[in-house]
């Protein structure tokens, strides 16, 4: 009985490591966007941070980099970038939402159709 016992626990232990090297990593990514200024900023900020699977977000106004770690088995970089274009921003190859593009702030849209993916 007391082996059974300890074989039981060895499993237990064997397989919850198991699980857990197989579980998702967290990724880190740049990506590139039409933000122009601190309210761009704010608002791409404010919603990522705020996002399922998303550990962080920071943008760098004056690059116009996105910093996005997130746990790639809850969310993937198509789902985050196309949050940004529902935003109104480009992000890399996916273009901003026109729509939402058209509701942004006239500061935030400072250079012009060609950051609204028009």
């Amino acid at each position: 009985m007391k082996n059974s016992m300890l074989l039981l626990a060895l499993l237990f232990v064997s397989s919850f490591g198991f699980s857990q090297k197989s579980a998702a990593k967290i990724e880190t990514v740049v990506i590139m966007t039409s933000a122009e200024c601190g309210e761009c900023k704010e608002r791409i900020e404010g919603a990522l941070n705020y996002t399922k699977g998303v550990k962080f977000a920071e943008l760098d106004v004056p690059s116009r980099k996105l910093t996005v770690k997130f746990k790639n088995d809850v969310i993937s970089l198509e789902e985050i970038k196309k949050q940004l274009s529902l935003l109104g921003y480009n992000a890399d190859e996916v273009k901003a939402d026109p729509v939402a593009y058209e509701k942004l702030p006239a500061c935030c849209k400072a250079g012009g159709m060609e950051h609204g993916g028009h």
